[in-house]
Parts: C-alpha cells; sequence; structure tokens
C-alpha cells in the first residue's frame, strides 16, 4: 500500500514578519495550518531553445495539489538562503545535477486570506535532460512563451505560480531586469 501522506509536512521553516526577517521557526504543517508567513523560491526553467518547464503538481503536495505550475521551486527551510533553496528546489525538482545558479529577478510577498510567504522568483537555463522527481511532478512538457500563454485560461494554475508569472511578464514588459 503507497503512503498517501502530504508531502513534507514535519519540514521546519524560518517564520518571517512582514520584512522578511526571521522571527521564528516551525514545522511546515504548523506554518499552513496557522498562516505563519514564510519563504518561497519560484525558477523558471527554461531549456536549450528558451522553452519553459511546466508541470502539473501531484496530488500528494500540501499545497495546491495538482495544480498547473510554470515554476519549480519550493519553500526556503530553516537557516537557508533563497539563492541555496532555488538551486537546490530546480535540482530536485528537475531531477537533475549541476544546474548554474538561478538568476534573481524580483521579490513579493504573497498574501492571501489562506497563505503568507515571501516569493524570491529566479530563471535559470536547464540543457540537461530532465527527470522530474515523481513525488512532486505528475505530468511535465516544455512550452514556448506563446503556447503558454494560450494555457493560461485554460487549465488549473497555482495561484502563487500565477502570480509570480504575472509580476515577471509585467517586469519584463516595463524593461526591467530579466535575467
Amino acid at each position: 500500500m503507497t503512503d498517501q501522506r502530504p508531502l513534507d509536512a514535519e519540514e521546519v521553516l524560518d517564520v518571517v514578519d512582514e520584512e522578511d526577517r526571521v522571527v521564528g521557526q516551525a514545522p511546515r504543517a504548523e506554518v499552513y495550518a496557522r498562516r505563519l508567513r514564510h519563504r518561497c523560491t519560484f525558477v523558471l526553467a527554461r531549456d536549450a531553445v528558451d522553452r519553459i518547464f511546466v508541470h502539473r503538481r501531484t496530488a500528494r503536495k500540501l499545497v495546491f495539489p495538482s495544480h498547473y505550475d510554470m515554476f519549480v521551486g519550493g519553500v526556503v527551510g530553516a537557516g537557508e538562503s533563497y539563492d541555496e533553496a532555488a538551486l537546490r528546489e530546480a535540482e530536485e525538482e528537475l531531477g537533475v545535477r549541476g544546474l548554474p545558479r538561478p538568476v534573481p529577478l524580483l521579490k513579493f510577498l504573497y498574501e492571501t486570506p489562506e497563505h503568507s510567504w515571501w516569493s524570491a522568483v529566479y530563471e535559470v537555463r536547464c540543457e540537461l535532460p530532465v527527470r522530474p522527481q515523481s513525488s512532486e511532478v505528475a505530468w511535465h512538457t516544455f512550452l514556448t512563451d506563446e503556447e503558454l500563454e494560450q494555457r493560461l485560461p485554460q487549465w488549473e494554475w497555482t495561484p502563487d505560480g500565477l502570480a509570480a508569472y504575472q509580476r515577471l511578464r509585467a517586469l519584463r514588459t516595463r524593461g526591467g531586469r530579466a535575467g
């Protein structure tokens, strides 16, 4: 029989304030249950021909199970930097080793009545063959920017990933730093 419990509920996270300063630590399940503000990374992974890695999350994810996402990434562990977490999460979810350091693009506070986290958005070039982590990724493909735009109204996207993507798109439209 397979284990159907949500993933990573006991992972310890830094709890942060509205200025992104560490004010404590708690297990991930408690962080989510009590809506404690924490840190996450979002990494837009592009292949050698500039297509974006897009995937559907597994049903066992604690947050937004079975939703589509155009980012790999996740929570920043206790004592871990955003940069360390971005590289770790990208390599884990893509199933590769030896990625270049993801390039930081922007940071914003994602808040809803249910969730609150500081979000650091990155981009990385992944020219290695991907072997996505089956516990994280149920399905994947690479899409061009145009193909992704066409699917935005059709698929159920992670709300935080969609918010990050919209901010990144607005930054690029304004000519800001985009990697």
